[in-house]
Order: structure tokens, then C-alpha cells, then sequence
């Protein structure tokens, strides 16, 4: 009776223990690991976001860059990471374009990460040089049509969310323009100024400094509606309606993290977003914070795979 005794209060303990693991987390250090390499914009973000879930998680949240693949190596090494919640990763709006140009991926993006919340979303600027007679997108697409082949469009990267605007773009305005890939944002936005490319495609942070300068002429957001930080910008949807590219930063953990934990991260995600200090700086810089439950990130991001397989389809963009 009393082995029996001592059995069933072992089984008891070990049954409790994810309980009580679950009931004091965090109880040591939790590691954010971002897919962009330090200094980028998403980097940022994701500190700014970290320290302020140490403040009411009461634990150092820790961001390490793990650049590499467009963000694919962060969120690959989450998607195979022990899932007890000390383990996240900021993943961009690339996260939903992996799918489509890659033939073989080292994790299903869809169902081998737990979504906590999103963070912020943006649009994408269309920029032509400033002497450029297209002062609008319908100035544009109808040089274009005009001259099939002829309008040539950069981006930093193949299968980057800026290329498959420009693919987008071409599908819903039934135009062809011939895309230039580049290394990085200056490298495109100096041809640009140059006159040895059209029109560059690329986020807030890279065209807004050279709009505002007059260095270069923004044609259009590519957000459905006008954005609040750039509010005498019209929005391509204008011009060609239901056009909608905006990306995002999210929150996610491994597969498998137990379901109080998930509810933690994500409320006190929600709470950091809500506080207006750090939604202050997060609005200042052109974004529109947005957090959810982790059931509506998983849905957004399984409608961006589904289109961006589309497009990438559409437009024959190869796969690597």
C-alpha cells in the first residue's frame, strides 16, 4: 500500500509538472531571434518590441539576428526549437512569399510555427525619377502599354515582396515590364536618379527620405487607402481598384508550445502594442501597429500564401 502510495503521488507530480512549468513561465531568459540582419528596420522593431515585453514579462527577451534566405534560416531554426515558448522569432511579410519560390523548404511555413500576434504593417512606394513625365500610375500604365517590354522595374532581390508587386502591378493593369534585380535599395534608387532604370519598388524606410527630398517622385502607396504618414500620396488602388500589397511583422513560436503559454505571449504582445509610448514610435516611422490573436495571424498568413503562389505562378517567376 504504501509503494502504491508513493507510485500514484509520482504520477501525480509528473503529471503537475508542465503545469507548473506553464503556470511560472518565463522563469529564465527569452531568446527573439530576427531573420534581418542588425540595423535593418525589422531588427529594430523587433527590440523595441522586446524590451518592452521584458518590462511585463519580467524576463530579459534577448534579440539575436540570424539573417540568411530572406529570413528563412531564423524561422527554420524556430520551427525545429524545443517548444517551450523561451524560443521566438520575428518573421516578415517574405515569410508568405517562401512557398511560392522555393521548390523544397526545410519546414511547412504554415503548420510547423505558432503564431502569437502581428505587429505592424506598411506599404510600398512606387517611385520614378523626378524628371519623369509619369506624374501618376496612370501616366505609367499607359507608357507602358504604349511600349510593351520597354518599362523596366527594380527591386532589391528575385522572389522579394517588392518584385512580385512590380508583377502584381503588370497582371492587374495588363501590362509587361521587364524587372531588374539589385542588391540592396540604394543600388536601385541610384539608377533611378541616374535614368538607367524607370521605376523602383520598395518599402517606406528607403523611399520616403528621397521623396521628401525631391530626389525622386512617389507615384503611389501600394496600400488600399491613403496612408496616414504619407496622406497627399494616392494609393494605386485608385487607379487599378482592389490592388492591396502592404507586409508586415509578426511574432511566432514553435509548433507545439503549450496553448497558456501561446495566451500569455500574445497578450502581453497585444498590451506592449496597446501602450502608447512604443505605438508612438512604431507610428512615427510610417507604420500602422496592428497586433491579433495568434487564430487570425495563422489566417492572414495562409490567405498571403495562397496569392502570392498565384502571382509568382502567373508572372513564371522561377523557382530556386
Amino acid at each position: 500500500m504504501r509503494l502504491a502510495s508513493w507510485f500514484a503521488l509520482a504520477c501525480g507530480l509528473a503529471l503537475a509538472g508542465p503545469a507548473f512549468a506553464q503556470g511560472d513561465y518565463p522563469n529564465r531568459p527569452i531568446l527573439l531571434t530576427s531573420g534581418i540582419a542588425a540595423g535593418a528596420n525589422s531588427d529594430v522593431i523587433a527590440r523595441m518590441v522586446a524590451s518592452s515585453l521584458t518590462e511585463r514579462l519580467g524576463q530579459p527577451v534577448v534579440v539575436e539576428p540570424r539573417p540568411g534566405a530572406g529570413g528563412m534560416t531564423a524561422a527554420a531554426r524556430i520551427a525545429t526549437a524545443t517548444p517551450d515558448g523561451y524560443t521566438l522569432v520575428m518573421i516578415t511579410g517574405g515569410y508568405t512569399i517562401f512557398p511560392a519560390i522555393y521548390k523544397t523548404m526545410p519546414f511547412d511555413p504554415l503548420n510547423d510555427l505558432q503564431m502569437i500576434s502581428t505587429v505592424i504593417f506598411f506599404p510600398f512606394v512606387i517611385s520614378v525619377n523626378k524628371d519623369s513625365p509619369w506624374k501618376s500610375i496612370a501616366d505609367l500604365i499607359a507608357h507602358a502599354k504604349a511600349n510593351p517590354g520597354k518599362v523596366t522595374y527594380g527591386t532589391a532581390g528575385v522572389g522579394s515582396t517588392q518584385h512580385l508587386i512590380g508583377e502584381l502591378l503588370g497582371a492587374f493593369a495588363g501590362v509587361q515590364m521587364v524587372y531588374v534585380p539589385y542588391r540592396g535599395a540604394p543600388q536601385s534608387f541610384a539608377d533611378l536618379v541616374g535614368g538607367r532604370l524607370d521605376v523602383v519598388i520598395e518599402t517606406l524606410t528607403s523611399a520616403v527620405p528621397l521623396v521628401s527630398a525631391g530626389t525622386v517622385r512617389g507615384l503611389a502607396v501600394t496600400s488600399p487607402n491613403t496612408w496616414p504618414s504619407l496622406p497627399e500620396m494616392p494609393t494605386v488602388a485608385a487607379t487599378l481598384p482592389g490592388f492591396d500589397v502592404q507586409s508586415w511583422l509578426g511574432l511566432a513560436t514553435t509548433k507545439g508550445v503549450p496553448a497558456p503559454i501561446v495566451a500569455r505571449l500574445a497578450k502581453e504582445t497585444q498590451a506592449v502594442l496597446a501602450a502608447p509610448e512604443l505605438r508612438n514610435r512604431l507610428s512615427q516611422a510610417g507604420n500602422a501597429v496592428r497586433s491579433s490573436s495568434p487564430e487570425e495571424m495563422h489566417a492572414m498568413i495562409a490567405g498571403q500564401i495562397a496569392k502570392w503562389k498565384k502571382v509568382a505562378a502567373d508572372a513564371k517567376v522561377p523557382m530556386q
